[in-house]
């Protein structure tokens, strides 16, 4: 027998509004209807814009003391109804229900951290009798609101990804809009219902639900949008930024991340973090560890203890508390990963674990000797699946690490200072992580990378930064 809902109404500036059409979520793991979210339509956003306008200008007029307050209020309603943001992450996604908390968790501190740095915007002054025309001048320059901000967020973290663009946007005094993933849209909502509750003022948040198709394109061109916050792939990425016109852009767009193992390091350290940052998620993760260059000496060790972890790695239902890891988002993604999985086999790379696939599930996979020509061994995986390298020193492994269009974040095992810093200054990523593997983050520090991996900086601090614009103020005095 099919499965009834009502259907949850979106977030239209303040307001919670039903849809003349629906979008089924769907639960990855068996196919069963979770919900239905309205599928809004282009009049809905440009509706939804409109009312920005307004919002903009009141959330800018509002007290620094009352944005921490609305902020810390949503951060306690999270907290409070801990449980059942977890629940709906871990059906609506690939998450598994301990995953799941983490990011509540998480998604918590983010809005705390918010609330925090609200109080930190701050500007200082400007010496102008510098230069000989400045004389009898004193100023300084301030940080101001952008206006409008546009969120696009993905589905691998659905709470925690839109905290870190809209606790950073009221924060900074803007209004903002988030269409969140079409699959995974119920968290997003949830966060929404949490602002609600803190009293955020109408206009100013809005979530809507809907096709990037179909209200996509409208929030990335209007003019009055005066940001675009965009967090998926590549290809939507540069999409974006032709359509985009003059505003400003941040994006992180994923990465294809190297961990390095040195013959000095801890080894079986490095196998437990390299096991956990790969497999986080069913791997749908942009600092997900997918390609490990360990050093000749160490390679047979490393790579029977990391298939011995990875076997025991626990696959299936997400509402287990035993569950290690839950499906990919949906079977065609599992198929994708399949596929490539299956092309780098038939080029002469070995399958050492792993690599089945049933459904939407794909149990972890570990491949060795992959030809540098493999798509799997250039572009983001974005799956269970991780490439064993072995290297000849660390000069080779930066090489090889550096050698993909991406450049997110890294990791490097090694009790070498020496050989930490030639890491620090040589590997091409926005960010080192020495002694963990490429997936160490923490909600307060900047992060984003390089070359295809994206623009700008997140990190609540960075993110108000990039939300805000530079005023200078002179006063010439008589």
């Amino acid at each position: 027998m099919a499965t009834h809902v009502e259907g949850k109404k979106m977030f239209l500036a303040g307001e919670w509004v039903d849809g003349k059409q629906w979008i089924d979520v769907i639960d990855p793991q068996d196919g069963t209807l979770v919900d239905r979210v309205p599928a809004a339509s282009k009049e809905d956003m440009e509706a939804c814009i409109e009312a920005a306008k307004t919002g903009a200008e009141t959330a800018a007029r509002m007290p620094v003391f009352e944005r921490m307050k609305i902020i810390g209020k949503a951060a306690d309603y999270i907290e409070s109804n801990a449980e059942q943001y977890a629940r709906t992450i871990a059906q609506e996604s690939s998450k598994t229900i301990r995953e799941a908390r983490k990011e509540v968790g998480r998604a918590v501190e983010t809005l705390r951290l918010s609330a925090e740095e609200a109080r930190r915007i701050t500007g200082e002054t400007i010496p102008f009798d510098q230069s000989p025309g400045g004389t009898g001048r004193i100023g300084y320059y301030r940080r101001f609101p952008l206006g409008i901000i546009g969120a696009i967020t993905p589905f691998n973290d659905p709470l925690n990804l839109v905290a870190h663009k809209v606790g950073p946007a009221i924060a900074s005094g803007n209004a903002i809009i988030v269409k969140p993933a079409t699959v995974t849209p119920l968290s997003a909502l949830l966060l929404a219902q949490a602002f609600s509750h803190a009293g955020l003022p109408e206009k100013i948040l809005s979530v809507i639900t809907g096709r990037g198709s179909e209200i996509g394109d409208v929030l990335v061109e209007h003019p009055a949008v005066r940001m675009i916050s965009f967090t998926g792939g590549v290809e939507t990425g540069l999409s974006i930024v032709k359509k985009a016109g003059l505003k400003k852009v941040s994006m992180e767009l994923g990465s294809n991340s190297p961990v390095i193992v040195l013959r000095d390091a801890d080894v079986e350290e490095a196998v437990a973090s390299s096991v956990s940052g790969a497999f986080w998620a069913a791997g749908q993760n942009c600092l997900g560890v997918q390609r490990v260059y360990i050093e000749d000496g160490i390679y047979e060790s490393f790579r029977e203890q990391f298939i011995e972890q990875t076997e025991r790695y626990i696959v299936g239902d997400k509402q287990s508390e035993m569950t290690d890891m839950g499906p990919l988002i949906t079977e065609k993604e599992a198929k994708r990963v399949e596929q490539l999985v299956q092309q780098a086999v038939a080029k002469g790379a070995t399958l050492e674990s792993g690599g089945e696939r049933d459904g939407a599930f794909y149990s972890p996979a570990v491949l060795s000797g992959v030809p540098e020509d493999c798509a799997i061994a250039k572009e983001e995986i974005f799956g269970p699946v991780v490439l064993l390298y072995k290297v000849a020193d660390l000069e080779e492994a930066i090489q090889q690490a550096n050698g993909v269009d991406y450049g997110l974040q890294a990791g490097i095992f090694t009790k070498n200072l020496d050989h930490a810093h030639r890491a620090i200054e040589e590997l091409e990523v926005g960010g080192v992580m020495i002694n963990d593997s490429s997936d160490f983050r923490i909600d307060a520090m900047p992060f984003g990378g390089v070359k295809q991996s994206g623009l700008g900086r997140e990190g609540v601090k960075f993110a108000i930064q990039e939300m805000t614009d530079t005023k200078v103020v002179c006063f010439k005095l008589g």
